[in-house]
């Protein structure tokens, strides 16, 4: 993916950029023994509607949904009991829902992992023949704006034309400028990515550009382009690294944005959104569409939301090694609240972690991530964090290049930063809250820092 290279140099950059993966597996196909859990003799079996459905609620039809990425729903008895072995081994084995977070590291909002008792519940639900019980007492069902998992959008931005995708190969990465016709400034609250063929889409990035923006002005409105169909070197150098804002990142299970009441993103008058997709193909053509839905606020916020990120990308993994480690350090130019972390490696990363450096040396962790890259998740912290001018923060990821790595496309190779799959990168996204009046060049100019007398 391609990120801005300005500012904040240290050991390597803290950019404002874009990025993200490819595919998505669920609870799988078979139908897997469950252990029940103890229940006390004489007790009743757990049931569906009184015991299972509020689980799956809260913490399953998220994906598991009509017009869900999962590929089965469970939100009635009958869709769900085929699968309630299946289930219950998932979720002893903590296989879903996926989440990765180390818990010795950060508190999070939005994890969807089970408690003890949660787990017990439904193991002993299985183990029981998965009893449907009385549906009097099932909790209301909970409401999905159709395939939103955020409120219904106010507004939707759609690709206007659909890209047409090879069976097989590598696919560059293809850009479409989509104008908004916004006649006044807004700021989004909540955003979600929804590309129209999933499985294709490696990461899909939506930029804001505003109408004073240079950026890709030699490029087509409104069709699909590459870097290589642009008429010169400057605008195709153009396409590979920017600094407009980020709206949104998407990658297979990554989060829509749903800011706090006071914080959106900005989109000015005029702009148009910039969507990046890097595809790929899996033997059959296809084409997709995505789209991205937009939810505004209610009124002006206090605070704006800006992405940022922390990338090294002048590494070089050597073969056959199964714990390669890559970092990179930046300083923050100005006081901001740090909110969230979305990490980003290819096939071959292991794990990922956030870390401030304190004054000294000492090193505190804010997020370790035993990473996925089939799952490639947010991780929105339950406090955000104010953090001063002059902060240091170090992002640091390990490699798998080994043959002991089922998802290496070749442990023979040595690895380079490279936009494709059989690539790696190492990003490390994380989102800030500033001043609405501070836009990102403004966060970006470094003041002189008083000394008390």
């Amino acid at each position: 993916m391609c990120g801005a290279k300005t500012a904040l140099r240290k050991n390597a950059t803290l950019a404002i950029g874009a990025q993200a993966a490819a595919a998505v597996l669920l609870v799988g196909t078979a139908v897997l023994a469950a252990e029940g859990a103890a229940r006390q003799p004489g007790s009743a079996a757990p049931t569906f509607y009184r015991d299972v459905l509020p689980i799956l609620q809260n913490h399953c039809q998220g994906c598991h949904r009509p017009l869900g990425i999962a590929p089965m729903p469970f939100v009635t008895y009958g869709e769900t009991r085929p699968w309630a072995s299946s289930i219950a081994y998932c979720v002893k084995a903590k296989k879903m829902p996926p989440w990765f977070a180390d818990p010795r590291y950060g508190r999070f909002s939005g994890d969807p992992s089970l408690s003890p008792a949660e787990i017990a519940s439904v193991g002993a639900w299985a183990a029981a023949g998965a009893p449907a019980g009385d549906p009097r007492g099932a909790p209301p069902p909970r409401h999905w704006a159709g395939g939103w998992s955020i409120s219904q959008p106010d507004t939707i931005v759609q690709m206007p034309a659909a890209v047409k995708l090879p069976a097989h190969g590598n696919v560059d990465y293809t850009y479409e400028i989509v104008p908004t016709g916004f006649t006044r400034d807004a700021w989004v609250r909540m955003s979600q990515i929804r590309p129209s063929s999933p499985q294709h889409v490696h990461h899909a990035v939506v930029y804001v550009r505003p109408p004073d923006s240079k950026w890709l002005r030699q490029a087509p409105t409104g069709v699909p382009f590459t870097a290589s169909s642009l008429p010169d070197a400057q605008s195709r150098r153009d396409a590979e690294w920017t600094d407009s804002d980020i709206l949104l990142v998407y990658a297979p299970g990554s989060s829509p944005d749903q800011w706090p009441a006071g914080m959106a993103k900005f989109v000015p008058a005029g702009s148009d959104l910039v969507f990046q997709m890097h595809y790929i193909t899996n033997g059959h053509t296809a084409s997709d569409q995505t789209r991205i839905g937009l939810v505004f606020a209610k009124q002006p916020p206090g605070e704006r939301v800006l992405t940022l990120e922390l990338t090294n990308d002048r590494f070089v993994i050597p073969p056959g090694v199964d714990d390669y480690r890559v970092e990179v350090h930046g300083t923050l130019p100005n006081d901001c609240t740090l909110l969230s972390f979305f990490p980003h490696l290819h096939l071959r990363g292991k794990r990922f972690e956030y870390n401030l450096v304190h004054p000294g040396g000492s090193i505190e962790t804010l997020l370790r991530v035993n990473y996925d890259f089939y799952w490639q998740l947010s991780y929105r912290l339950a406090q955000p964090r104010f953090l001063k001018a002059g902060t240091e923060l170090q992002a640091v990821a390990w490699f798998n290049n080994s043959r002991n790595n089922p998802h290496n496309p070749d442990p023979g190779a040595a690895v380079h930063w490279g936009d494709q799959t059989s690539d790696e990168m190492m990003v490390g996204f994380f989102d800030v809250a500033v001043p609405a009046s501070m836009d990102k060049w403004q966060f970006f100019v470094r003041r002189p820092r008083t000394v008390p007398k």
